[in-house]
């Protein structure tokens, strides 16, 4: 079968469309390097003080570890929550799955700014029972953003069920499995990616939150989008593009990798 490959001028297009879009995220590279105080281009020499002062500021290492620390707790708790909800809903298939699949899916669907309101007073009322889970908390954040996450965490996980023969689940219960040997034996094995790619979602959901957070933080809980976000507003300060940049060099760091080994195992199989 032939393979088709585009020529000169079609891959001039893509490249003059590829640069056209990364145009404002290659703008940050040398705002990133300014020698001055706010945020803009510079004029002549250039600087790395913004990105020293990621290191020497205490602030910074103090939001991303928080926001490390959340991602991993709402990651772990939305995709739990999924994963018991579509199992439940596939493997039984009660009368009004539709119906259910639709309550838990509201949080996709309804504005942001009045599931952060609800959160508000959700998180502010538990308060007043414990300061250890509630309103301005990192538990109370993790929390708040596992009610974000679990609706795409749940689609990617039913989307992945099915894709599964139910007639593996349909064989196992022959033989006398419990639902727990078939949920944990039979059919998660078999939809490790989707759960991976729900956990990994989840959490990144939850690294670039912003909205609910302003509503549930105020001076502890202070996150990195949040701490980015106060940054803008009082004093444009430059070091929000150099933290740009990093975020930008890994992700493409991830994308290659990811690149070298989906190519790797082609090349295997």
């Amino acid at each position: 079968m032939p393979t088709y490959r585009p020529g000169p001028v079609s891959l001039i297009l893509a490249v003059l469309v590829a640069l056209f879009l990364l145009m404002p995220l290659l703008a940050v590279i040398p705002v990133s390097l300014t020698p001055s105080r706010m945020l803009t281009m510079p004029t002549g020499e250039l600087s790395l003080r913004h990105y020293r002062s990621l290191i020497e500021d205490p602030r910074w290492l103090d939001s991303i570890l928080l926001s490390l620390r959340i991602g991993v707790v709402s990651s772990i708790l939305s995709t739990a929550l999924a994963l018991t909800f579509s199992l439940g809903v596939w493997m039984f298939q009660p009368r009004f799955t539709a119906a259910l699949v639709g309550f838990v899916l509201l949080p996709m669907v309804v504005p942001p700014v009045v599931s952060a309101v609800t959160l508000y007073f959700l998180l502010t009322s538990v308060s007043g029972l414990t300061s250890f889970f509630g309103y301005d908390t990192w538990l109370g954040v993790a929390m708040a953003h596992s009610v974000m996450t679990v609706p795409f965490a749940t689609v990617l996980i039913l989307v992945s069920l099915s894709q599964l023969d139910r007639r593996i689940d349909l064989a196992a219960r022959g033989l006398g499995a419990s639902v727990w040997e078939r949920a944990t034996r039979v059919i998660m094995p078999n939809i490790k990616f989707g759960i991976v790619t729900a956990a990994l979602l989840s959490f990144v959901l939850s690294w670039e939150e912003i909205g609910v957070t302003l509503f549930i933080t105020s001076v502890n809980a202070i996150t990195l989008p949040r701490l980015m976000w106060m940054g803008l507003r009082d004093n444009i300060d430059p070091a929000i593009a150099a933290l740009s940049v990093i975020l930008i060099i890994i992700t493409v760091l991830v994308l290659i990798a990811r690149s070298v080994i989906t190519r790797q195992r082609g090349a295997k199989a």
